[in-house]
C-alpha cells in the first residue's frame, strides 16, 4: 500500500516536473515566434507604405511650371543701330548750338583764323563718326531687309538712302570746315545732313 502511494506520488512529481519543463519550452519559443512574427509585421507595414507613397506619386499631379514671359534683349543689333541714330540727332543739335558766331555767307580769305579744335568742332566729329556706325550697324542687322529691286518707294530703302546721305552731308560739312583756316559756309549742309538723319529715323520709326 505504501509502496502503490509513493508511486503515485512520483508519478505526479514526474507531471508537474514534464508540464514545467514544457511550459519554460514554450516560454523559450514563444518570443521568438512572436519576433518573428513582428519582423514579417513591420515588413508588411514598409511594404504598405511604399504602395500608399507609389500610390500617391502615380495619383498626384505634377506641379504646373509657369512659363516666364519672353523678354527681349535690350541690346540687338537693331537696337543698337537705333540708337546711334537717336544719338547722332542728338549730337547734331549739340553742334548747332554750341556754334561760333562768324561768317556763313561770302566769306572771304581774309577773315581772322579761328579755332578748330573747341566744344562744336569736337561734337562735330563725334557726331560724324556715330552717323557712320549708324549706317554699319545697320547694314549688319538689316542686310536682308534691304532689296533695291523694289524701287525706290520702299521704305526700307527710303531710309537707307536719307540716312546715307545724311550722314554723307554731315561728314563734308565737317570736313570742309575742319580743313580750312578761315571760317567757312557748312552749317548749311551740316543741317541739310541732320535733316536726311532724321527723315530716315522717321520713315522706319
Amino acid at each position: 500500500m505504501k509502496g502503490k502511494k509513493f508511486m503515485n506520488a512520483v508519478g505526479m512529481c514526474l507531471a508537474v516536473f514534464s508540464g514545467t519543463v514544457l511550459a519554460q519550452d514554450a516560454a523559450v519559443t514563444l518570443p521568438s515566434a512572436s519576433s518573428a512574427y513582428i519582423k514579417d509585421y513591420e515588413a508588411f507595414k514598409l511594404a504598405a507604405n511604399e504602395t500608399d507613397v507609389q500610390g500617391k506619386k502615380s495619383t498626384s499631379a505634377a506641379p504646373e511650371v509657369k512659363k516666364s514671359e519672353f523678354e527681349p534683349s535690350w541690346l540687338t543689333g537693331s537696337k543698337t543701330h537705333q540708337y546711334l541714330g537717336l544719338a547722332t540727332i542728338v549730337g547734331a543739335g549739340l553742334t548747332a548750338l554750341t556754334a561760333p558766331e562768324g561768317c556763313e555767307n561770302n566769306c572771304s580769305a581774309s577773315s581772322s583764323p579761328r579755332k578748330t579744335n573747341g566744344t562744336h568742332a569736337h561734337l562735330a566729329e563725334a557726331t560724324v563718326a556715330m552717323a557712320a556706325a549708324t549706317i554699319v550697324t545697320g547694314v549688319l542687322a538689316h542686310w536682308d531687309d534691304i532689296h533695291f529691286s523694289e524701287g525706290f518707294t520702299d521704305p526700307d530703302n527710303l531710309h537707307v538712302m536719307f540716312g546715307v546721305t545724311g550722314a554723307a552731308l554731315m561728314a563734308y560739312a565737317v570736313n570742309k570746315s575742319k580743313h580750312s583756316s578761315v571760317p567757312v559756309s557748312h552749317a548749311g549742309i551740316a543741317e541739310a545732313g541732320a535733316l536726311g538723319m532724321v527723315a530716315a529715323i522717321k520713315i522706319t520709326w
